[in-house]
């Protein structure tokens, strides 16, 4: 074989990647010269300083600080909380006190009370403690603190749902950064390989060893590689922009994620997955709790046809002088007499008449109720269907992983063949650029693969809760 021959071998040997090593790629390497594209990236605080490791779970931290979706949610939860400390205390006896002095006209000392005759006296304090009581149907059967306490655990179950959903926002997000690092490594292999088979051609047609076609069709895919390379490099940058935006108050881009692909977690057999979905699946909880709150306003509705009772017991002074012994305005004869004491108030109220208000007002009531119950059988229903639709996905984007990698290796040791075969003068230019083609595309389903499966258990997990 001529010296060109056996340049042109060495010269393959050195370019080709051995598989394994493709694989094993998690970095982002360096630019490559043959790219002059330049890309703008927005100014942020530390830019010098070295860059932030983000593992997903500090991914998960940081954007649950800063999302206002999840934020709310849990705001709304926390109030709802405190809806239900205030219910639970409408049903105990509350104490006021009250200070009063009340000044009336007098009559120029013809009679000793003054000229408003509900007033015993020109001068009269009060000073009393208020124990109030309300002894109404809802009050025994707390009806207000059981649909507090339906609403603060539906509110919960928004705030669980706001968080799984925000993981599987922060999740493909997190993973389309590690997949577009991926892929711009592979791409970055890519240029270089189609660069080193151009060097070849052009050693080969100089020595007169094969056509200008061959050279010309290496070129075509080097400049194609080229473009690829730099679609990579943008869609890297626009998922770390994306990524930023979610996880940092400012926009800030000196960060790196931690690249765990490799290392998912399995998938856990359908019985169990069906056992956590019926424990701690937030949707059913939702309508679960929307139906309960609908059956206690049915309730509600229904105890406003019975009498309440209300209990007012004051007890302290009411004199004509601010002290605990003093004379009456109109029993000045008499002397001294005590002023502590209490008096009490009992209000019965019965509902008599109200041109149907309150069975309007039940009939609200019911026909919530069933829209409830209704909800509550669909949820049901769609929470069956999206368990068995959100497990076949991950099984298949498990299955998946093991058969990309399995074609990505084959195209690995095709592109090596056929490098061999070129050089030995059984293929031809174009099939170097099928198998170029081939493995690119491999390599890069592989990573597909890997994030899809990630995503899958993401999304499973908003129906389980974490395994």
């Amino acid at each position: 074989m001529r010296h060109s021959t056996i340049l042109a071998i060495g010269m393959m040997v050195a370019f080709t990647v051995p598989h394994s090593q493709a694989l094993a790629q998690t970095t982002v390497p360096a630019g490559t010269a043959e790219s002059q594209l330049q890309l703008l990236q927005p100014p942020g605080p530390g830019q010098s300083a070295p860059p932030i490791t983000v593992t997903l779970q500090d991914a998960l931290e940081r954007a649950r600080k800063n999302d206002p979706g999840y934020l709310s949610a849990v705001s709304d939860a926390k109030s709802a909380h405190e809806d239900s400390v205030q219910a639970r205390a409408a049903l105990l006896p509350s104490v006021n006190a009250s200070v009063q002095y009340l000044g009336t006209q007098g009559n120029g000392g013809l009679i000793p009370d003054g000229r408003y005759v509900t007033n015993d006296g020109v001068h009269v304090y009060r000073a009393w403690g208020v124990f109030h009581q309300d002894l109404s149907p809802g009050t025994f059967m707390a009806t207000g603190l059981k649909k507090a306490r339906a609403a603060e655990a539906l509110a919960k179950a928004k705030a669980e749902i706001a968080r799984r959903g925000l993981t599987v926002t922060v999740s493909k997000d997190f993973y389309a950064l590690v997949v577009a690092q991926r892929k711009y490594a592979t791409a970055q292999q890519a240029i270089e390989q189609a660069k080193h088979f151009l060097d070849i051609t052009q050693a080969s047609e100089r020595e007169g060893e094969s056509p200008h076609s061959d050279t010309v069709q290496a070129e075509i895919q080097y400049r194609l590689q080229a473009q690829a390379f730099d679609e990579a490099k943008l869609m890297m940058e626009d998922a770390r922009l994306i990524l930023a935006v979610i996880l940092f108050p400012t926009l800030n881009e000196n960060f790196s994620v931690v690249d765990d692909l490799d290392s998912a977690q399995a998938l856990p057999a359908f019985a169990e997955v069906q056992t956590m979905a019926e424990k701690e699946n937030p949707d059913l909880r939702v309508a679960i709790e929307t139906a309960r709150e609908s059956d206690l306003d049915v309730r509600a509705a229904k105890t406003a046809f019975f009498p309440t009772l209300v209990v007012d017991t004051d007890y302290g002074i009411e004199a004509n002088c601010f002290s605990l012994r003093c004379p009456r305005a109109g029993f000045r004869e008499v002397g001294p007499v005590p002023n502590l004491g209490y008096f009490v108030t009992a209000a019965l109220t019965i509902p008599v008449w109200d041109w149907g208000t309150l069975r309007s007002k039940l009939h609200q009531a019911e026909y919530k109720q069933q829209t409830a119950k209704a909800t509550l059988s669909l949820e049901q229903r769609l929470r069956i269907s999206e368990l068995y639709a959100a497990y076949n996905e991950a099984t298949v984007a498990r299955t998946t992983v093991d058969a990309s990698r399995h074609t990505a290796e084959l195209a690995a040791e095709g592109l090596r063949l056929i490098n061999l075969r070129y050089v030995g003068g059984a293929s031809g230019v174009l099939d170097v650029v099928h198998a170029q083609d081939a493995l690119l595309s491999s390599r890069n389903a592989y990573i597909d693969a890997q994030a899809r499966y990630r995503a899958a258990l993401a999304t499973l997990q908003t129906l389980t809760g974490s395994f």
